[in-house]
């Protein structure tokens, strides 16, 4: 079983082909460097802000007590709620896939909706109800309810396309269940774990909404304070390096923790997993998945329909939430149009020509994943007023700070698409005379679209959830739901606000839908 587990996964026949040696494509490295450079925008800021006033202030202000504070509260709730979001999400993946847990097809749709719950909606249900819940416990209890999808989703893809011929070997060779389930099975959907676990992670680093409401110090709070709470941004910008030098930390170890997955022996088609039968165990697994659902989507449904029945006797500002939810839909849609034709050479890139300068160019596309919403918008108005005065507050520069923020995003569902498309199609085309762009054009591109769209989906609704960089480079007038959301819980008015979650969580619900059914095809 060793010598399985070391190859590379594929679903093709033969030896396996995730990239290849040769030189990639100019055309294609030009346009993953366009978005290489979007990306770093940010951080450039922030270096050259944080060092304005020299070196001693910088390191002054990263020795402070309150910077360390900082520091072991970020990592030690990032890695609770990653750890935690890795093992439910690839659980409730596997019960849906590859077990007959009763109601599975309706579970696998519950499973993937907590995705549409902004984390500041769940953070106001959960607030709102039960006010001792904030700290670190409310904080964990939010972000890993409304994150484990990041894992569900990836791995019930992996697991749906993994060869289920080598948990037959493994079982022949006396393996029990449970040793095939965590030696075999889950082994084989690892990559697409730790993937799942590092957006969770750099999700947790970059969170401003439940942070907040549940009054918990982290560094999206900090610089928020900070830039708040003084004219001097400088130690502001300084926590924002730290955190910067943390996401690029986590991306280091997810690419090393991702290690590889485990690749059938047999030429030909991929052989179908048959449903592990539970017996017993079904009743306490069916507990297990009644519990994810109640506390991921019970508990804001609840509240959600509490505060609605409360505020209809205030009556429902019908054209006001219709503005805001047509201005959401404008911005989520360009975003995710301009956030993905940036991710997808990087993708391309990643799966086909892996190297070192294709490893540094798609990690430069995380690191700004992990910056607060504020820093990244903030970034944006310096670059509007000093170079670009003719877009500050337009709609150009709100899209392109959601390209910013959300590039990971669909640059991992592309090249995860591609990873699984065979190379060898490819090579035919250049054997047909075709060039390497009309080959990507022509072949590569297409076959991935359904992981090309995934990403857009995905894109798509953070977008729609997005709130502090909004709130910066909004066009004046332009309130998109989160803006009129925050704004009712700001003040309190949760009975106003309900109105505009729902309707929040309704439109972000439309493509967590579509990505589920991607999956399951």
């Amino acid at each position: 079983m060793t010598a399985v587990a070391e190859r590379p996964a594929t679903a093709t026949a033969g030896p396996p082909r995730r990239s290849r040696r040769g030189r990639a494509p100019a055309p294609l490295l030009v346009w993953g460097a366009v978005a290489g450079v979007v990306a770093v925008v940010p951080v450039l800021y922030l270096v050259l802000r944080a060092l304005e006033r020299g070196p001693g202030l910088f390191l002054d202000v990263l020795g402070r007590p309150r910077t360390l504070d900082l520091l072991v509260s970020s990592v030690l709730l990032a890695a609770a709620v990653t750890a935690v979001c890795v093992v439910v999400g690839s659980l409730a993946a596997w019960l849906v896939v590859r077990t007959d847990l009763p109601g599975r097809r309706v579970l696998a749709v519950l499973f993937a909706l907590p995705l549409a719950v902004p984390s500041y909606v769940a953070g106001f249900t959960w607030i709102s109800e039960w006010p001792g819940s904030a700290g670190f416990a409310g904080a964990f209890g939010v972000l890993a309810a409304v994150s484990y999808p990041y894992v569900y989703l990836p791995v019930a893809a992996a697991l749906r396309a993994a060869d289920g011929g080598l948990e037959e070997v493994a079982r022949s060779l006396g393996h029990g269940p449970a040793r095939v389930l965590l030696g075999v099975t889950l082994r084989q959907a690892w990559p697409a774990a730790t993937a799942g676990g590092l957006l969770v992670a750099l999700y947790v680093l970059s969170d401003f909404g439940a942070v907040s409401l549940m009054r918990y110090d982290t560094f999206t709070l900090g610089i928020y304070t900070s830039y708040r709470g003084t004219f001097d941004r400088t130690p502001a910008a300084v926590l924002g390096c730290v955190l910067v030098a943390l996401a690029a930390v986590v991306t280091l170890g997810e690419a090393r923790a991702r290690g590889r997955a485990a690749h059938r022996v047999a030429r030909g088609a991929a052989r179908p997993a048959a449903p592990v039968r539970l017996g017993r165990a079904r009743l306490p697994w069916l507990g297990f998945s009644a519990l994810v659902v109640a506390v991921s989507l019970g508990i804001p449904a609840w509240s959600l329909t509490h505060w609605m029945v409360v505020g209809s006797s205030l009556g429902l500002d019908l054209p006001d939430l219709g503005a805001a939810a047509v201005v959401t839909l404008e911005v989520a849609a360009l975003a995710a149009l301009l956030t993905t034709v940036l991710a997808l050479p990087v993708g391309v890139l990643a799966a086909r020509y892996r190297g070192r300068a294709t490893a540094a160019l798609e990690a430069s596309t995380y690191v700004a994943h992990a910056l607060p919403g504020i820093t990244v918008g903030l970034a944006l108005v310096f670059l509007g007023i000093r170079l670009l005065p003719g877009i500050y507050q337009e709609t150009p520069l709100l899209v392109l700070a959601y390209a910013v923020l959300f590039l990971p995003l669909a640059v991992g569902s592309i090249r995860a698409a591609v990873a699984a498309t065979p190379a060898r199609l490819e090579e035919v085309s250049r054997s047909l005379g075709h060039g390497r762009v009309a080959t990507l054009a022509r072949v590569t591109v297409p076959l991935a679209a359904p992981g090309v769209a995934a990403g857009a989906a995905l894109v798509f609704l953070t977008v729609a959830k997005e709130l502090p960089a909004t709130l910066l480079l909004r066009p004046t007038g332009d309130d998109t739901l989160a803006i009129r959301l925050w704004t009712h819980t700001g003040a309190g008015q949760y009975a106003a606000a309900a109105p505009y979650a729902i309707l929040l969580v309704v439109l972000a619900a439309v493509p967590v839908l579509l990505l589920d059914r991607a999956v399951r095809r």
